[in-house]
């Protein structure tokens, strides 16, 4: 497949598929108190991404394998960072604006609990397996080309899947929040995706990408940990 075919094939399809999950999440409700309105959304985005890769299992190649503990410290500790590096500067310009700190709806309704199973574990798994998986990895012919920052080569594939899984994150304004706050979730995983994206094309291994995606969302855990025990002991 030609290189311009790659990459049009490549976002194309990547975006049917996260239209349709994002359709399917907000049409299909499973009754169920436990379980959230983002389950249907990324269980479809995870069916449709396997077919998806089974598809074109030539030009995509995927692998994945349980990393060896040494190798995951550095995916773990710069998937935090990220998140750090990002959220703290936007939020103190917001307080120095007096603008108000919005937290992502999703822990609004969620336990921690939830959370854990369905934003940290199965949200990481299953847009990993979309953005790194199926299109960083369908775009390889274009790996010899891209960019050098702080001395690590980030290629035209992890970037564009950054950029993507990014400006995926747009779909927050459905969900009522402020431009502020999409602006800063926007930045935030396309950070995340760069990190996420070049270590996956180091090791050629999908499973780092998921890593990094959890080590991102670890704070957002904790965070709801701590939001749902300080509104324990105001009540």
């Amino acid at each position: 497949m030609k290189a311009n075919k790659t990459v049009i094939y490549g976002l194309l399809l990547t975006l049917i598929i996260f239209v349709v999950a994002s359709l399917l999440g907000q049409k299909i409700g499973l009754g169920v108190d436990f379980i959230p309105y983002t389950f249907v959304t990324h269980t479809a985005m995870l069916i449709l991404s396997v077919l998806a890769i089974a598809a074109f299992q030539k030009s995509v190649n995927y692998k994945f394998s349980i990393p060896k503990f040494k190798n995951i410290f550095r995916p773990v500790l710069f998937g935090v960072l990220a998140q750090i590096i990002v959220n703290i500067p936007f939020s103190i310009i917001t307080m120095a604006l007096n603008g108000e700190i919005e937290s992502h709806p999703a822990f609004d309704v969620m336990s921690p609990i939830q959370v854990f199973v369905f934003v940290f574990i199965y949200a990481s798994i299953a847009e990993e397996l979309l953005f790194r998986g199926f299109l960083q990895n369908i775009l390889k012919p274009l790996s010899a080309k891209g960019i050098t920052i702080f001395k690590r080569f980030f290629s035209v594939p992890v970037i564009i899947s950054a950029v993507a899984f990014g400006l995926a994150h747009t779909i927050l304004f459905t969900s009522g929040v402020g431009v502020a706050f999409v602006v800063r979730v926007v930045v935030f995983t396309m950070v995340l995706g760069l990190v996420a994206g070049y270590y996956q094309e180091k090791y050629n291994n999908n499973a780092f990408a998921i890593i990094v995606h959890m080590a991102g969302n670890a704070l957002g855990v904790v965070g709801a940990l701590l939001m749902s025990l300080s509104a324990q002991a105001v009540g």
